[in-house]
């Protein structure tokens, strides 16, 4: 008779402890049934192989297992039945170790600790600000006794941002919370899909996705609907004063000038999102204003706070949204073998597509070249043994995050494929490294935030109103197509000036021949002014939108940092732009 409690417990740790890649290898090389239908890991899902590899084996064929493979060395495990640490598996549970560690933690904490632990089993097993804030309501101090329950391994650190930090109960562990505080123990999400005949039934994930789409262009409706019933003219007004300027000086204010270019930079993708015809006076230039955005550099630098939080709203719910709603796909726990599958649900649609965590879909054999694919919005098609997908145009943007390792000079990608230097060359880019300044500036940040100091919420219903109203028009949205006309945006010969002129600047500085970046650079300056314009729609009854020179002057600061980074700072972006603008 199977032990299902023990089934799914193995799975979550095989799922954990190897990526894809492994454990389609260990299937194969087990020869478990359902592994030979596939030809390339991309075909499954790692839920699925996961569970199958668990159904298949004995603790004895685990073990060795993990003497054959080379787990997640990092990865800590502490289930009923199984414990993993410091890359060893023991066949031995460690829930009597945390049990006696929460009894030492109530006993210190009494009633606080319990209230803590209820308020984060009825939000799934996470603390966030909202969890804070209902603690400190009831008087209860939730920092010490999280900061002790991390100490006894009861808790673990999910997320730490540049301005807050999130707690999670390991999900091994959650039955244990429920039993010892008196609750009904509930089957966790994984449990659910357990059955000996799981790969007979398949998900069509790409109709799972468009019914997704649907429901997103809902959200969208609904919210723009709202919009011109209530905030119409008041965000009209609004735009006639808004600009590039003025959403840095916002941004500047809640943030410092460290920080602020991020979400900066993740606010302008908004507005480029409408994918707007660039002209010149004498026509047409083939130019859109869309693009795609990377932030990359040391872990705990505040990257997934601007592509995450900032548009998708975050910090249990203080910070609010400022993107554009219905328009942006989170990708946080997708497979690359998923995004492919659903990429044509989105066949002649341009959404933003948000991941967190860019790295770990490049540990699949041949993804970066699909993604370069991608990332030219050209057309991807892959054959599989069992099914072809595509060919279908992808014809959305990216917003990703993914870790590097940063030096005195320059940096080192933790991707190391020959095709990653082309995906990096196709975004914008920007990177983090983890100075004393911006340290100290994340901390004073995060500290503000934690205590209510910094209020988004005014000015992201402004911004969030703004930027959904200029792409509903830009995009010919039916409530509001008769009553705004389509503007492109245009550029003439002196915003070419001013990005030869740091051409030149930039050029100066680097003593070899040859380069380490392209001259896509200068593209993705030109299209981030253009999307920058775009904050100017209702500046003018121009049947245009002129580039403004603020966005340039931003512009041509992004593509000098650029620059520099990309040549492993060979030259110091101060000094370039000390000349251009004196």
């Amino acid at each position: 008779m199977i032990d299902e409690d023990k089934v799914v417990e193995r799975k979550l740790l095989l799922k954990r402890t190897f990526p894809l890649p492994d454990l389609f290898e260990i299937g194969r090389e087990l020869n478990v049934p359902y592994f030979r239908q596939f030809v390339s890991c991309w075909e499954i899902d790692d839920d699925e192989a996961a569970l199958e590899i668990a159904l298949n084996i004995s603790d004895m064929k685990l073990k060795e297992i993990y003497r054959k493979y080379a787990p997640r060395d990092w990865v800590t495990f502490r289930g009923k039945y199984y414990t993993f640490q410091n890359g060893i598996l023991h066949l031995a549970g460690s829930w009597e170790k945390i049990r006696a560690k929460l009894s030492e933690a109530m006993k210190k904490y009494g009633e606080s600790c319990t209230f803590i632990l209820k308020e984060m089993m009825k939000s799934g097993g996470t603390f966030g600000l909202e969890e804070a804030r209902q603690a400190l309501k009831h008087g209860v101090d939730p920092y010490r006794i999280l900061a002790d329950l991390e100490r006894l391994k009861v808790v673990t650190t999910s997320y730490m941002g540049e301005r807050y930090q999130e707690w999670r109960i390991p999900e091994e562990i959650l039955p244990l919370i429920q039993q010892e505080l008196g609750m009904p123990v509930q089957k966790t999400a994984s449990a659910a899909p357990f059955a000996p005949s799981v790969a007979a039934e398949k998900v069509d994930y790409v109709e799972e996705e468009r019914r997704k789409v649907e429901a997103m262009d809902q959200e969208l409706a609904n919210y723009l609907n709202d919009l011109i019933k209530r905030r119409l003219n008041s965000t009209i007004r609004f735009g006639k004063k808004f600009s590039a300027g003025r959403l840095a000086d916002y941004l500047q204010k809640l943030f410092g000038q460290l920080l602020y270019f991020d979400s900066f930079l993740s606010i302008i993708q908004q507005y480029g999102l409408a994918d707007v015809e660039i002209v010149t006076p004498q026509g047409k230039t083939g130019m859109r204003t869309g693009w795609s955005l990377a932030l990359f550099g040391e872990p705990g630098t505040g990257k997934s706070f601007s592509t995450r939080d900032m548009i998708l709203g975050g910090a249990g719910g203080r910070v609010k949204p400022h993107g554009i709603p219905g328009r942006n796909r989170y990708c946080g726990g997708m497979t690359p073998a998923r995004f492919i599958r659903i990429g044509q649900a989105y066949v002649g649609r341009t959404f933003n597509f948000i991941v967190p965590e860019f790295n770990d879909w490049f540990r699949v054999p041949g993804m970066a070249d699909i993604l370069k694919i991608a990332m030219e919005r050209g057309e991807i098609k892959y054959e599989l043994h069992r099914e072809v997908v595509g060919p279908y145009r992808f014809d959305s943007y990216f917003s990703v995050n993914y870790n590097t390792k940063v030096f005195g000079r320059g940096y080192e990608v933790t991707a190391h494929d020959p095709h990653f230097n082309a995906i990096e060359d196709r975004m914008i880019c920007r990177l983090h490294r983890l100075t004393k300044e911006r340290f100290v500036e994340i901390a004073q940040s995060q500290m503000r935030l934690a205590l209510g100091e910094i209020d988004v919420e005014k000015g992201a219903r402004r911004i969030r109103d703004h930027v959904t109203l200029v792409y509903a028009i830009e995009t010919g949205h039916p409530l509001v197509r008769d009553l705004f006309p389509y503007k492109p945006v245009m550029i003439t010969a002196q915003t070419y000036e001013m990005i030869k002129r740091a051409r030149e600047a930039i050029l100066e500085r680097i003593p070899q021949e040859s380069l380490t970046f392209s001259a896509r650079l200068e593209n993705h300056a030109i299209r981030f002014a253009c999307a920058a314009s775009l904050l100017n729609y209702f500046h003018s009854d121009l049947d245009y939108i002129p580039v403004s020179e603020e966005a340039v002057n931003y512009a041509v600061k992004l593509y000098v940092e650029e620059a520099s980074v990309r040549s492993r700072e060979e030259f110091r972006p101060e000094e370039v732009l000390e000349k251009l603008f004196g």
